[in-house]
């Protein structure tokens, strides 16, 4: 929560299914590459919200299927409930606003009297959205419709229609635009409001974000013609909204490069790490940056090189501490030697590992301790680690590098590997 009290640099409002998660990607890669970029550029001075139409129980399941960073922010059930933070407490404030000429109970009494509308299901059935399934060549005509009942019955709604099937009706004042609307006008109340805003979607139910003023937005390549349509209609003219040439997660990255908001090479783009340096490095991006490699180390995607070896051992101070998740206690110097002996060792196989929630805090001059959860799939398990490193610059800056001091790790509830004699980092 005190990061949501921040002037955040960047704030990314971002669709989540066919924008920020391709499904049609199975290695997740444009996912892992933005994962990188914002773990190692944006996290530490920006603010990272997903908007999705999926209920808490669907959006908590996309997370156990896909690499999935934690948000600032949660925006669900099109734009009917924010929470905040990995503990996502609700926004009080923002159910008080819903409630306005809302009457759940109306809207499933009127609905029921239309024979083309099937319910979804019940997870999808919120206290400010009631969900239906409505073929597409019935849905206009079905809408206009509804909307004249509920009209006659005193109620106040907005009826949203996507992806070709997905019909939800809501209270007139919810809305994935108007949640960030409320958003955006709480952090200029408070006298924190973000320097840039870009918003991310693929569909309909997306179109409301790009109706904010003052924000940039970006429809990914793959974005449907509902989205396009209405772009064609109502924002044909705007230069700070795009169609990106990239896919989903890639097509953010683009966005991020063609409105100049900040980095947008992610460390999974750096072929050489050798050659990585940042204008304004940051304790973050070297984290990220080291996991990048290991996973590359792992996987045998980079030579067994012992210019590698050398670089990592002159990266650590000489006595530096490993502490694994089981209590054991190893030099630095000890786990970077044992490298040598799984390089490789995931070639051909589903392994990636990524970081989340990367946050550094000073503690001298030129020392951090960094925080962070490091994840790896292995096949089809998944696994991670709480991890606190204390790091501390080779100058009087990052920019001519890191040394790392010691490393202490403890296992993520839920999510501890059984044997861990094969941990490496």
């Amino acid at each position: 929560m005190d990061r949501i009290t921040m002037a955040a640099r960047l704030m990314i409002i971002s669709d989540l299914d066919h924008t920020m998660v391709d499904h049609h990607d199975p290695e997740n890669m444009s996912l892992l590459r933005f994962n990188a970029l914002w773990e190692s550029n944006h996290r530490h001075d920006s603010l990272l919200v997903f908007s999705t139409g999926r209920s808490p129980t669907l959006y908590k399941q996309l997370r156990k299927e896909k690499p999935m960073l934690t948000p600032d922010i949660t925006i669900m059930s099109v734009g009917t409930e924010i929470t905040y933070g990995n503990l996502m407490l609700p926004d009080n404030g923002w159910v008080e606003v819903l409630n306005q000429k809302w009457d759940r109970n109306i809207v499933t009494e009127e609905t029921s009297k239309f024979s083309e509308l099937t319910l979804q299901a019940e997870t999808e059935q919120r206290p400010h959205k009631v969900s239906f399934y409505v073929d597409k060549t019935k849905a206009q005509t079905v809408m206009k419709e509804l909307s004249y009942c509920l009209e006659k019955r005193g109620l106040d709604v907005k009826i949203i229609y996507s992806g070709g099937m997905d019909l939800d009706i809501l209270p007139q004042g919810a809305g994935k635009g108007q949640a960030l609307a409320y958003l955006l006008k709480k952090f200029k109340t408070e006298g924190n409001p973000p320097t840039n805003t870009l918003v991310c979607g693929d569909s309909g139910n997306d179109a409301d974000l790009f109706s904010i003023p003052e924000v940039y937005g970006v429809m990914v390549s793959n974005a449907q013609e509902e989205l396009l349509q209405w772009h064609a209609e109502n924002a044909r003219g705007n230069p700070n909204i795009i169609h990106a040439k990239e896919r989903c997660a890639a097509g953010i990255i683009e966005a991020i490069g063609h409105f100049n908001l900040g980095p947008n090479t992610s460390p999974r783009d750096v072929a050489d790490f050798m050659e990585c340096k940042l204008e304004n490095a940051n304790p973050g991006h070297e984290v990220v940056k080291f996991y990048v490699f290991y996973e590359r180390w792992r996987r045998g995607e980079i030579d067994n090189c012992e210019t590698y070896i050398a670089s990592l051992k002159a990266s650590c101070d000489p006595s530096a501490i490993f502490v694994f998740p089981s209590g054991v206690e190893k030099t630095l110097h000890e786990c970077i030697h044992s490298m040598k002996g799984c390089h490789g060792d995931q070639k051909g196989k589903q392994f990636r590992i990524w970081v989340d929630r990367v946050l550094s805090t000073p503690i001298g001059s030129n020392t951090w301790l960094v925080k962070f959860d490091k994840w790896e799939l292995s096949g089809d398990e998944r696994y991670c680690c709480v991890t606190t490193v204390k790091i501390k610059a080779k100058g009087s800056s990052g920019s001519d590098g890191y040394v790392w001091v010691n490393v202490q790790q403890k296992w993520l509830e839920g999510f501890e590997k059984k044997d861990d004699s094969t941990v490496l980092f």
